[in-house]
């Protein structure tokens, strides 16, 4: 399912927390979550947020980017749908990334279970320096995202990737390897398709950035896209989007992996892309590549 933040558009987060709160999801006697044995602590949601800081993102759009995650872990719609289920905590870690083993993680894990824990987070955010990273590699985000749920001390209902992003991946290992590594152990990875500028044809931007990650990248139960293609409208999709993935309003039906089907764009897009401007490409890459007759 795809949400497009644009001039005109009309969204209303109260729409998706207010009395709605049936597609909410609520532990289970028989969850492989709700053992708290061993020091394992139970939160309704274990939260990977993953940003892009890569070179193609210019300074204004990383510190709007940020502030933009900071405002949302603080906003009403946000508590409200924290509040939404009884004794509610939600278990966050933040990190940025741009190429692969170019991963820093600004907040380690941390438990938002009010507004007192939700201002502590934002604040800790918005104290980090802004960065700027090289190239992208969506795949060495999401293997990173997913070594961070291996490693935390909290056992969620959902374990969710938040992903951001304004180009394809074109450093490292390919995109759907990782993605499907992801899906394997449950994991849901939803997208942010930043698409604020034309592609240029000295980069390895393209043109349906929001069609990459929905048949590329996104995948599992209820996975979604928010797409972001005004500068203006920036704070608003990353609220409604943390809104979503808190309150776990999903569709019933989930992403179909990117193995299943044809994808609309290809998957090693950015990889050619990058191969036809003289940079490296991962021998993974070359190798998928030479599979699927891309080359």
């Amino acid at each position: 399912m795809r949400w497009c933040v644009s001039v005109g558009a009309v969204l209303v987060a109260g729409a998706m927390v207010g009395a709605d709160v049936a597609g909410i999801a609520a532990p289970t006697p028989n969850s492989r979550f709700a053992d708290t044995n061993h020091g394992v602590q139970p939160v309704n949601v274990e939260l990977v947020i993953a940003v892009d800081v890569s070179y193609s993102m210019d300074m204004d759009e990383l510190a709007i980017q940020r502030e933009g995650y900071a405002q949302a872990i603080v906003s009403k719609d946000f508590l409200q749908a924290l509040r939404a289920v009884p004794g509610s905590k939600v278990a966050v870690t933040y990190f940025e990334w741009s190429m692969s083993g170019d991963e820093k993680i600004i907040i380690p894990w941390r438990v938002i279970d009010g507004p007192e824990s939700a201002d502590a987070v934002a604040a800790e955010i918005m104290k980090a320096p802004v960065r700027r990273g090289s190239s992208t590699s969506i795949s060495g985000a999401i293997d990173f995202a997913v070594q961070l749920f291996e490693e935390n001390p909290y056992r969620g209902l959902r374990r969710v990737i938040d992903i951001s992003g304004d180009g394809p991946n074109n450093d490292g290992a390919p995109v759907t390897g990782a993605r499907v590594a992801a899906l394997e152990k449950g994991i849901i990875i939803n997208g942010l398709p930043i698409m604020v500028k034309e592609p240029s044809l000295s980069t390895t931007d393209i043109e349906n950035l929001d069609l990459y990650y929905e048949d590329c990248v996104i995948g599992g139960p209820g996975a979604f896209v928010m797409t972001i293609k005004d500068r203006e409208k920036f704070q608003e999709a990353i609220r409604i989007k943390l809104v979503r993935e808190v309150a776990g309003l999903t569709q019933e039906s989930g992403i179909v992996p990117a193995a299943e089907k044809e994808p609309r764009v290809p998957c090693l897009i950015g990889e050619k892309k990058s191969q036809e401007r003289g940079r490296p490409v991962s021998v993974d890459a070359i190798n998928q590549r030479r599979r699927t007759n891309k080359l």
